[in-house]
């Protein structure tokens, strides 16, 4: 039967990340990646500071630096009252900007890496059907060979430790029995493209105004757009048809009246049912969860990457060692936990008081019927009196809360 040092469920950030670290300590690892490639739209692209400077002490940043990628040194938030910047040009350390990029390629390129790692496989096509346990204790996995030459043959996997990286649907989670605990949201995302033309504003955009919000990330030749709606509102607003969305949002930002025909269908619009979340307990006897398997975040801020990697990382620093000597306890899992919790508490926290205080009103219909304001609130004007207050949601954006760095076995 096959077996492993640590089975990492799930080849997002996260899981390719945990996978490259382990290896990197020469630490049997195998990912299991439930699709055939990593190519999935509207997948979260954000790379920030933080993960930036970690690639460098990976030694990948200039392999980073070959990928199509977009660099934003600041992110401008106009309301009807006006606009202000949030500036990231004053962050400490070499990257004073946040990247985006294709996640496929950002992926791949960490698969790369780690296959050059004797100790590291990476199984595509492998689906996550349960967990193997033994006297209470996780010892592994069973999974179905999704390839069509496979014909969809089962196989178990047994490994020291089992590591839930397979987001905020976890079916780990869910085998394990681990239920979070789950915080209202007041919005989904509606995600859709359009093309970027000469002349466009630069970096990340987002507009506020009464009963609307939309969010424009610069990607180069095309914007992706996130435009918000009251969550479980979805069915009801596609039944108006589609060019009731390309009238509101020429309403909201007319500068793109000229090419929103090329929305064409409903198809080319996708919801992202948005959740926030967090399991109390991250660990059992030989199971550990951690990304948004752990604490599933809202895309407020784009911070839910980042905060998965520092997951990672401070899981291979923690476990590495017990890894080696081939037996992980109970209590180094939950040292992973201890390590992590507060970030996760206070990064979702801010985006409960986003939700509550900021796009929870915006959205509401009853506002919606009122007159637009001619005043910015008070946090944006203070912004807007004092521009470098700008760059402190840009440190717990692009840095975020303890930030975690590459131990020094994992460094090249």
């Amino acid at each position: 039967m096959p077996e492993t040092g640590c089975v990492v469920v799930g080849g997002g950030p996260a899981g390719m990340v945990l996978g490259l670290l382990l290896a990197r300590a020469g630490v049997p690892v195998t990912v299991l990646e439930k699709h055939g490639d990593f190519l999935r739209d509207f997948r979260g692209d954000t790379v920030h500071a933080s993960t930036l400077t970690l690639l460098d002490e990976l030694g990948l940043g200039e392999t980073f630096d070959k990928l199509p990628h977009r660099m934003v040194d600041r992110v401008t938030a106009e309301l009807d009252a006006g606009k202000v910047a949030i500036r990231l040009d004053h962050l400490p350390g070499p990257h004073k900007h946040i990247a985006f990029v294709p996640q496929w390629d950002f992926l791949e390129m960490l698969a790369s890496a780690a296959e050059t790692e004797p100790t590291f496989t990476l199984i595509r096509d492998a689906e996550v059907i349960g967990l193997v346990t033994e006297r209470g204790r996780v010892v592994g996995v069973r999974y179905r060979d999704r390839r069509p030459d496979g014909g969809g043959q089962e196989h178990e996997l047994r490994a020291e430790l089992t590591v839930a990286c397979d987001g905020r649907g976890s079916t780990v989670r869910s085998a394990a029995r681990l239920h979070p605990r789950e915080f209202g949201v007041p919005m989904d995302v509606w995600w859709f493209r359009l093309p970027r033309k000469e002349g466009d504003p630069v970096g990340a955009l987002g507009r506020f105004s009464t009963g609307h919000v939309a969010i424009m990330l610069d990607r180069g030749d095309y914007w992706q757009c996130a435009y918000l709606i009251r969550k479980g509102s979805d069915a009801r607003l596609r039944a108006a048809g589609i060019q009731a969305l390309r009238d509101e949002f020429a309403q909201l930002e007319p500068w793109t009246a000229d090419r929103l025909d090329t929305i064409e269908t409903w198809d080319d619009v996708k919801l992202l049912n948005v959740s926030l979340n967090r399991v109390k307990n991250w660990a059992r006897d030989g199971l550990l969860l951690i990304g948004d398997a752990a604490h599933a975040m809202s895309p407020v801020g784009g911070v839910g990457i980042n905060l998965a990697v520092a997951d990672a990382v401070a899981a291979a620093r923690l476990l590495a060692e017990p890894l080696r000597a081939g037996r992980v306890r109970l209590d180094d899992l939950r040292k992973v936990q201890r390590r992590r919790w507060l970030p996760t508490v206070l990064i979702q926290t801010g985006q409960r008081l986003a939700h509550r205080f900021v796009l929870g009103r915006a959205l509401s219909v009853a506002l919606a019927d009122q007159p637009r304001p001619s005043r910015l609130p008070l946090p944006f004007r203070l912004l807007e009196r004092f521009p470098v207050l700008g760059t402190v949601p840009g440190y717990l954006v692009a840095i975020g809360p303890l930030p975690e760095h590459a131990p020094d076995w994992a460094r090249r």
